[in-house]
């Protein structure tokens, strides 16, 4: 298996840890994997850069830290410019495309995908764009199956809470189901 190194990044209150958080718990708890989660704060909880750190292997992890990940999501723009430039060549990076324009070179496969959207039309909030995130994430690459997240989401939420990010969850699966990595002539276009 591929060890897998994420970063999800973006402000305050999108929910990018507690969407680390339940990825690390399903793949330890409930796919048998090991994995680690850590995270940091912008100067401000709510609406400063945050950033939290995920790493999944079937072998022992022994630095908790992700260097250069092979997987980096980014929900604003102020945590694509920040952390852009640490992704692992040939990786995969995913951006909420209403709420980030890269405008720069990468050198990785690009989705640039409506999640807040999507959520907030869908859904008439936001609250849920993290785990709608998890669901594109992990329809794009399997790091996880659909049905440990959902378990996960079923212990850490309140009963009224789990239908919404059940549908959250979908809705972002739907949305990645048929998308194709942003091609260098597109980025330069919109640059």
């Amino acid at each position: 298996m591929e060890r897998y190194r994420l970063v999800f990044c973006g402000s305050g209150g999108q929910g990018v840890i507690t969407a680390a958080i339940i990825l690390a718990e399903a793949a330890a708890i409930h796919d048998g994997l090991e994995a680690v989660q850590s995270q940091s704060y912008g100067a401000a909880a709510r609406g400063g850069v945050t950033r939290s750190d995920v790493i999944i292997s079937d072998t022992d992890i022994d630095f908790p830290k992700v260097v250069q990940p092979n997987f980096l999501v980014c929900l604003t723009q102020e945590s694509f410019n920040r952390f852009y430039g640490i992704l692992r060549p040939g990786g995969l990076m995913m951006l909420d495309s209403d709420l980030v324009q890269p405008g720069m070179r990468v050198e990785a496969r690009q989705y640039s995908l409506p999640l807040h959207k999507t959520v907030q039309q869908e859904l008439g909030t936001a609250v849920a764009l993290n785990i709608c995130m998890l669901g594109a994430l992990i329809c794009l690459k399997p790091i996880v199956t659909k049905e440990s997240v959902l378990q996960v989401v079923k212990e850490r939420f309140a009963a009224r809470h789990v239908p919404m990010n059940e549908q959250a969850l979908e809705l972002g699966w739907s949305l990645a189901l048929d998308a194709t990595p942003t091609s260098d002539e597109q980025r330069e276009s919109t640059a």
